[in-house]
């Protein structure tokens, strides 16, 4: 070997390359530097990816197949991933958080929680195991002002802190040759009956019953495909999360599983589309149905040429006919398929669903990178006084003291870092070695 190389960062399609030379000759040098960008420009110029008939492809024409992990739990906390089953939306965790410590405190875990829980090593290390591609689940609330608080009706405030933790993770994506697929997860007023998925608050409209916050929602839309029209490392726009609301029978079909009337759906999903389009022609669009997002009725055939399906599949079995349904629908629409999120299972049930689903060249993210749990490549570990907060938070314990409270959500936002998880090897075995 000449030299040791390191890929330090992508920027406007240019490597930066810092090359340690061992004692050699000059010829042994340019040699080396030809060699490494031949190399380096056939892996990084893929090019945006597209729609091409039923497969993904990248500008070469090449087809691709997505292998990922979502970060559930960074943007938007779902109870169960924190041990809390009680009152479990973020807004309500955050509320009581901030009646047992005090609001200063709470906004230091959560800005702390914010910056731990992904970093660069992170996407380094997915990388390394194999992933090609990151589903990011946002919270609405990290970009902009909820309706109800914006200062001037009808406008729109935007934040910086969502948009810059986006760019951070872009950057780390770019420098690992990943595509990074943002999803939005937690629409403004939240888009379903299933309340921790959205952090819906039931106790106002939903997205559904409201026109001012699907205006917002539109608006944020186009405000990310301004931001990021030239990034060839965003895969897609993920543009809502599970969609699950009953149109016409909200007392026996309240997630909408088996709607049929799904044009509430079909028309906002449109008018996201032409707002995206105003600014951004590159990108894919990637719709999910209704219940859980595997109810298409009514919202087919798709309305753009650069669309692909998604669809979610849980706790089932690993036969054909359990997806039959989704790869009909490609063939009929001939439009690509994606399954945006799965997993928390066995591994023997990775192995059998990943097998399955490439055999069918459909590609997947895997359902999260991290939690406080074990089915999944990291686990985030515990500490005697969240241990109590979480007891309290479940109504099985007393109300922990103020200190104990602070000392254990700082000391959990600490493990929250990769360095300090518990790395479950055994699955990503199951994912990239054992379904071959």
């Amino acid at each position: 070997m000449f030299a040791e190389f390191d890929v330090t960062s992508y920027q406007n399609k240019k490597f930066i390359m810092e090359i340690k030379l061992f004692p050699q000759k000059n010829f042994q040098y340019i040699v080396l530097l030809f060699v490494c960008n031949i190399f380096f420009n056939s892996i990084s110029a893929q090019g945006f990816l597209k729609a091409d008939g039923k497969k993904i492809v990248n500008a070469k024409g090449q087809n691709v197949l997505l292998r990922g992990e979502g970060l559930g739990g960074w943007m938007l906390q779902e109870g169960y991933m924190l041990g809390i089953n009680k009152d479990a939306q973020q807004n309500k965790i955050r509320a009581r958080i901030e009646d047992m410590m005090g609001p200063k405190e709470t906004a230091e875990f959560y800005d702390v929680w914010l910056h731990n829980f992904m970093q660069k090593i992170d996407i380094d290390s997915m990388r390394a195991w194999g992933f090609n591609s990151v589903r990011l689940p946002m919270h609405y609330n990290l970009f902009t002002l909820p309706v109800d608080k914006e200062p001037v009706t009808g406008q729109n405030t935007w934040l910086d802190k969502g948009f810059e933790l986006t760019d951070s993770l872009l950057a780390w994506c770019k420098a690992n040759h990943m595509y990074l697929i943002l999803d939005l997860h937690a629409a403004p007023v939240g888009q379903g009956n299933d309340l921790n998925i959205s952090d819906r608050d039931s106790s106002t409209p939903s997205l559904w019953q409201s026109e001012a916050n699907q205006q917002k929602t539109i608006a944020l839309w186009e405000k990310l495909a301004e931001r990021y029209k030239n990034e060839e490392w965003i895969g897609g726009y993920d543009i809502l999360n599970e969609p699950n609301w009953g149109f016409t029978d909200t007392i026996n079909d309240k997630n909408g599983t088996k709607e049929q009337n799904n044009s509430p759906i079909r028309n906002l999903f449109q008018q996201i589309t032409t707002a995206i389009r105003s600014v951004d022609k590159n990108h894919i669009i990637i719709i999910e149905g209704n219940g859980w997002g595997n109810n298409y009725n009514g919202i087919l055939p798709t309305w753009d040429k650069n669309m692909v399906l998604s669809f979610h599949k849980y706790w089932d079995y690993n036969k054909p006919e359990n997806i039959k349904r989704i790869v009909d629908a490609r063939n009929k629409y001939n439009v690509p398929v994606w399954l945006g999120e799965t997993g928390e299972n066995s591994n023997a049930w990775f192995t059998e669903e990943i097998r399955l689903l490439e055999k069918n060249n459909i590609g997947w993210s895997m359902w999260p990178l991290k939690k406080m749990g074990s089915n999944n490549p990291l686990e985030i570990k515990s500490n005697l006084n969240y241990n109590a907060v979480k007891n309290y938070m479940n109504r099985n314990g007393n109300k922990p003291k103020e200190s104990d409270v602070y000392s254990g959500l700082l000391e959990l936002a600490v493990y929250a870092k990769l360095e300090n998880n518990i790395f479950h090897k055994d699955v990503i075995d199951a994912m990239f070695r054992q379904p071959f």
